[in-house]
């Protein structure tokens, strides 16, 4: 699986999936400052399933009908780097076959898929 972690989400997550082998592009380290329009259509031009922390994602999503590869939208009490991954390892545990065209809202407790565009 590809990954575009989205700059809020930060640089640990987009290393910690790397050192788990799967191929990232970071926003942090290569895009910072990039618009959410830009993102969407790189990730899906290019085949990545966006991580993020960034509620705006759904909205261009479901609203404005941008086309995607994936989302998984973290939407979590606890914001620190580590509770992120640790949340993305139980996902990526349970769930890595079923990521690819869904929009996946996860927290702490819950995993919600929706199948879109």
């Amino acid at each position: 699986m590809r990954f575009l972690v989205d700059e809020c989400t930060g640089p640990g997550v987009a290393s910690w999936l790397r050192e788990q082998g799967y191929e990232v592009f970071s926003v942090y380290e290569s895009a910072r400052g990039a618009t959410d329009e830009f993102l969407i259509q790189k990730a899906f031009a290019e085949g990545w399933i966006i991580v993020t922390n960034d509620k705006d994602f759904g909205e261009k999503i479901y609203r404005e009908g941008y086309s995607h590869h994936g989302v998984i939208l973290l939407r979590l009490e606890d914001e620190r780097t580590a509770n992120k991954i640790a949340v993305l390892r139980r996902l990526l545990r349970g769930y890595s076959g079923r990521l690819a065209g869904q929009f996946v809202v996860v927290t702490e407790n819950k995993v919600r898929f929706s199948r879109i565009g």
